[in-house]
């Protein structure tokens, strides 16, 4: 008897619905084809157990297998639920006829019992629009799936509870989300906040400008002089996830299986601070089946690379493109797959080996030429790409024993979610551009123009600080977003002065 289930392969972050042939008939061999790998194959002995252990049994008959489309590679445990299932139905054990109205998908351990699975996301969006009434998939990953509408989705514990379900016997509540409520309820939680940090009332400034353009930042100061505990709290300071890009992240996480039984939607920007020895495929994604890297899984949020320099140099070389395009795509012999990778790069450094160079109290005992040698370490190309150099100093005692609060991230947000509201109306007819940051130069000519004074000031400014001609854009780029968050239509004298402070590392004679 030939018999058909529905499970999905994911590419990328998109799914691609798999049709499980299932034939049983006379005979004593079982056959696996379709481009199963060995994951796969090794499904007939999970399968044999789960069945054995809950009182059903293999059938001693041939088994034919077939995975369409052919031409996709089949990966993973996760096909063993719809396979046993398959398998049952084919030998007259199960009630075929609602299979072709359900994706199941789940990995089976040897007692019947099912394990996680990752992907689910993409699985159930295409399984809504491909018009089938339900998913079956393993109870933790339920809330995941329950996300999409329209979509009846069912979380099982038990291979035993899918046969009881088709062959009619009630015991199975599809899982309930609701999407909206959960995602703005938790939207603005966090457990950190600006006003945590004493002092260093210019660097957040500079974040808030970084935040309201959509601009990459970096810090460079002496340990202990809190980067690291500033780039934490920048993601709540940025303007709140849409549904939309909710949803996009959420596929994202789901694909490598970062999402928790208890989670539904991610809420929060992603904040991702990878160590400085992660290699390049693991920083942008690839390996033999492609998978996302740290750059796709920072989308929509925050990527911080703490001391910079250290990093080996291709593995920041491979950032530039993505920085420029905002995905990346992954080619191998027979497939490309494109991931999403807008983020916001956030960096900090030391200013030299031993960290003291420039600092007010402490000493560099670094030796002629090495600070030199230290930034250059970090190439041109990328300190091209980022737009805001902000210098940080330790705070002096007297601000850390203030009793007093600092400003709130609320507060903060307020101003930089006005500024993109400003920037989105000014690109609505531009497609791919939504926010200063991302502006061309003809953009700019358009957007961003400056008058006599602010353009004199700007070249005394180069003259003097012998600014690299790199800086002129970002300057100008930087001096549009502090417009916005002024609310003033025009660049103004006072906007370009702000913003050339915040080019240090372009400065000549800067490093010594």
């Amino acid at each position: 008897m030939l018999v058909k289930t529905f499970g999905a392969a994911v590419q990328g972050i998109n799914a691609t619905i798999v049709t499980m042939e299932v034939n049983v008939s006379q005979g004593i061999r079982f056959l696996h084809v379709g481009l199963p790998d060995n994951a796969v194959r090794e499904s007939h002995e999970r399968i044999a157990s789960a069945l054995g252990y809950i009182g059903q049994k293999m059938p001693h008959k041939q088994i034919v297998i077939n995975m369409a489309p052919a031409d996709i590679r089949k990966e993973g445990s996760a096909y063993d639920l719809p396979l046993a299932i398959g398998i049952l139905a084919a030998d007259g054990s199960l009630a075929s006829e609602e299979l072709e109205h359900y994706v199941i998908m789940g990995e089976l351990s040897l007692d019947g019992g099912l394990q996680p699975i990752k992907g689910v996301l993409p699985i159930a969006v295409k399984a809504r629009e491909e018009g089938f009434k339900g998913f079956i998939l393993p109870k933790q990953n339920a809330r995941e799936a329950a996300v999409v509408n329209k979509l009846d989705v069912y979380g099982v514990e038990n291979i035993a509870e899918v046969i009881d379900f088709f062959n009619g016997k009630p015991g199975l509540e599809p899982t309930i989300v609701n999407t909206r409520e959960e995602f703005f309820n938790n939207i603005n939680l966090s457990d950190f906040d600006f006003s945590d940090v004493k002092g260093q009332e210019n660097v957040k400034r500079a974040l808030e400008v970084a935040a309201a353009g959509g601009h990459n930042i970096i810090m460079v100061g002496p340990p202990g002089a809190g980067k690291s505990m500033l780039a934490k709290r920048i993601p709540t300071i940025l303007p709140p996830l849409t549904l939309h890009e909710a949803l996009e992240t959420t596929k994202i996480h789901s694909v490598v299986g970062n999402i928790d039984s208890n989670t539904s939607l991610i809420s929060q920007r992603p904040f991702r601070s990878p160590h400085h020895t992660i290699s390049d495929v693991a920083l942008v994604g690839g390996g033999t089946f492609p998978q996302p890297g740290e750059i796709s899984l920072a989308h929509n949020g925050v990527l911080f690379l703490d001391e910079l320099p250290e990093f080996k140099r291709t593995v920041l070389e491979v950032m530039r493109q993505p920085l420029e395009d905002r995905k990346i795509c992954i080619s191998r012999a027979k497939f490309a797959i494109e991931f999403p990778a807008s983020f916001m790069l956030v960096a900090s450094m030391n200013p030299c080996p031993c960290g003291y160079y420039n600092h007010p109290d402490r000493e560099c005992v670094c030796a002629p030429g090495v600070v030199q040698k230290y930034l250059s370490r970090i190439s041109g190309p990328l300190l091209d790409r980022i737009d805001i150099h902000i210098e940080i100093v330790p705070v002096p005692f007297e601000k850390l024993s203030e009793l007093k609060d600092s400003e709130a991230s609320d507060k903060v947000r307020e101003r930089v979610i006005k500024a993109r509201q400003i920037q989105e109306q000014r690109f609505k007819d531009i497609d791919g551009v939504y926010c200063n940051a991302q502006m061309s130069s003809k953009q700019m000519r358009e957007f961003a123009q400056i008058d006599k004074p602010s353009s004199e000031l700007l070249k005394n400014a180069m003259q003097r600080l012998n600014l690299s001609a790199r800086a002129y854009d970002r300057i100008i780029k930087v001096s549009r977003t502090i417009a916005d968050l002024d609310d003033s239509e025009n660049i103004q004298s006072n906007h370009i002065a702000e913003s050339i402070n915040y080019r240090n590392l372009d400065r000549e004679g800067w490093a010594g």
